[in-house]
């Protein structure tokens, strides 16, 4: 029985009124998200350039890292969850997200560039626009279903600022949950947080890394070819990438269990092997070679180093996140390998930049529209290609370790309909 049309249209109004209070919502935590990635950024370019100034610091590495661990396990609680909490957050929703996971990831992460660990910033603006957006839910008594929407709004506003891709920071927010699935119904509210979030880091001053590729016209069937072998590539270092962060992180908690000792340790090697092979140039974010991996030739190892330096981070305890360094890792590895695919350097840099984020991350979809979003449409399809390709070649575990089955990434035949 179709309802009466004085129902249907109070049923309507009802939608646009909660439509309207979520949209509402989402850019209250894109004011948020913005401003604390506008603080985060700047207060990470001061610690790289502090750092790049007095290369000693590079000796107060284990030191920085214990201080962290010790202030995590005193203070950090369920914030030592970090981004898996947030997910786990959204799929079974029990309790509000501490406050200060917000100010003590960024202290963390600052603290970690100023001393050389080797840890990226995504992490970081993820998990405090998830923090901040909770104290939204909680301050308007959220029902219990709209809780992880609010919280999807802050991932997505935190990405999106941090790297200045909204459309890519929305669709992050629906694809890193479970792999091969997807909530549209929340993509709304997700693209407003991203988009104003983003607006709102400009407006605090915030710039963000440009990298240029050349037009390079129609791309031969060979040459197509081409790109899903290096996809293919791609993918493969992803999963050894996470997979060697993983036990990493796994063998320490193991053989450490006083955790502020962990990244003391991790601190003492990495420091130790960088000042001995003067591997400086695999610390920190890393953005002058991935620029320089758009403009010449660099060493083939590049990629490798970078893994190590990063997975040595992060698996003994430093904080920050993995995305730039696997920004770092695609890029240079797409730079060793495209004169032997024969494809030009910086096409092959830049679609490496996001295809190894996109298996490591299973987010496919999000790194095309990040190509898209840096480099311009030209590189929608070969990013795509890459970024299939390497989505399906990285394993079924990936760097965030809640990330939900889903669907999987080898589509099932259905049994068919009576």
């Amino acid at each position: 029985m179709k309802p009466a049309p004085a129902q249907s249209r109070t049923n309507q109004i009802a939608s646009l009124a909660t439509l309207g209070r979520g949209l509402l919502l989402a850019a209250g935590v894109a004011l948020l998200a913005g401003s604390a990635s506008a603080l985060f950024l700047h207060a990470l370019d001061w610690a790289t350039a502090t750092r790049l100034v007095n290369p000693w610091l590079l000796a107060g590495l284990p030191l920085a890292g214990f201080a962290v661990g010790w202030v995590y396990l005193q203070l950090g609680g369920r914030s030592d969850g970090g981004n898996n909490l947030l997910i786990d957050e959204i799929h079974q929703p029990r309790q509000a997200l501490p406050l200060r996971m917000a100010p003590l990831v960024l202290l963390a992460t600052v603290i970690s560039h100023l001393f050389g660990a080797s840890v990226g910033r995504e992490g970081t603006a993820v998990q405090m626009g998830g923090a901040l957006a909770d104290q939204l839910a909680r301050a308007f008594k959220l029902a219990r279903e709209e809780r992880p929407v609010l919280l999807m709004c802050g991932i997505a506003a935190g990405f999106g600022s941090v790297f200045g891709t909204p459309l890519a920071g929305a669709v992050f927010a629906l694809e890193v949950l479970a792999v091969g699935r997807l909530r549209h119904a929340v993509l709304l509210p997700c693209l407003v947080a991203a988009l104003l979030a983003d607006r709102i880091a400009l407006f605090w001053g915030v710039t963000h890394s440009h990298y240029a590729v050349a037009p390079f016209g129609s791309l031969s069937l060979l040459q197509l070819a081409a790109l899903l072998l290096a996809g293919v590539l791609f993918g493969l270092t992803a999963r050894l990438f996470a997979g060697a962060s993983h036990a990493l992180a796994a063998q320490f908690k193991h053989r450490i269990a006083w955790s502020p000792l962990r990244p003391l340790l991790g601190g003492c090697v990495i420091a130790a092997v960088a000042w001995i092979l003067g591997a400086e140039r695999y610390l920190g974010l890393g953005l002058p070679v991935i620029q320089q991996a758009f403009e010449q030739p660099l060493p083939a190892w590049d990629f490798a180093g970078k893994l190590v330096f990063t997975a040595a981070s992060i698996g003994s305890g430093f904080k920050g996140g993995e995305v730039t360094p696997l920004f770092f890792i695609g890029a240079t590895l797409g730079n060793a390998l495209a004169p032997l695919l024969r494809l030009p350097l910086d096409l092959l840099a830049a679609v490496g930049l996001v295809a190894v984020f996109a298996g490591a991350a299973n987010t496919p979809l999000a790194c095309t529209l990040m190509a898209v979003e840096l480099f311009g449409a030209a590189l929608g399809v070969p990013a795509a290609i890459a970024c299939a390709a390497s989505y399906l070649c990285s394993g079924p575990l990936g760097i965030y370790k809640s990330q939900r089955a889903g669907e999987g990434k080898v589509a099932q035949p259905r049994p068919p309909t009576a």
